[in-house]
């Protein structure tokens, strides 16, 4: 059996990338999808945390699984997730979106072996106000204990 490599420190690697604007027609569509009809105050899908917080950041789910030394193809796992919001999300408005990764433990599990619990936390924020803080908790399985 190979042996499972310790986990990098990337504890502060930074998240912080591009902007993220919920256009109108995108929320639209996702109101749809869910049978609800848009707001019409012009506040976005609350959804819409986790999707621009994700697309925004500065690596993909494959490069931020990359950083952790762990293939994606291995099937992250979304632990779980929290968000604080200190306004609503409103479409036509662009929002920076920083983080960082807060850690990377590793821990053994008597059904998923070996996994790395990964803490990492995205903000939203416009003209340097913070609209929202979200924490998200992923299990990346190594594979069998040793």
């Amino acid at each position: 059996m190979p042996m499972i490599a310790d986990p990098p420190d990337v504890t502060g690697y930074s998240l912080s990338g591009k902007t993220y604007t919920i256009s109108t027609e995108e929320n639209a569509r996702l109101c749809a999808s869910v049978g609800i009809a848009p707001a019409r105050d012009g506040t976005a899908h609350p959804i819409y945390f986790y999707v621009a917080t994700q697309v925004g950041m500065s690596e993909t789910v494959a490069g931020l699984c990359a950083v952790c030394n762990f293939d994606v193809n291995d099937g992250p796992l979304l632990g779980g997730c929290s968000v604080e919001f200190d306004e609503p999300l409103m479409v036509d408005t662009e929002y920076a979106v920083t983080g960082e990764i807060l850690s990377l433990t590793r821990k053994a599990s008597k059904k998923l072996g070996i996994m790395d619990l990964l803490e990492y936390r995205l903000e939203l924020s416009r003209n340097g106000r913070k609209v929202l803080t979200a924490t998200n908790n992923w299990i990346l399985p190594r594979g069998p204990a040793q």
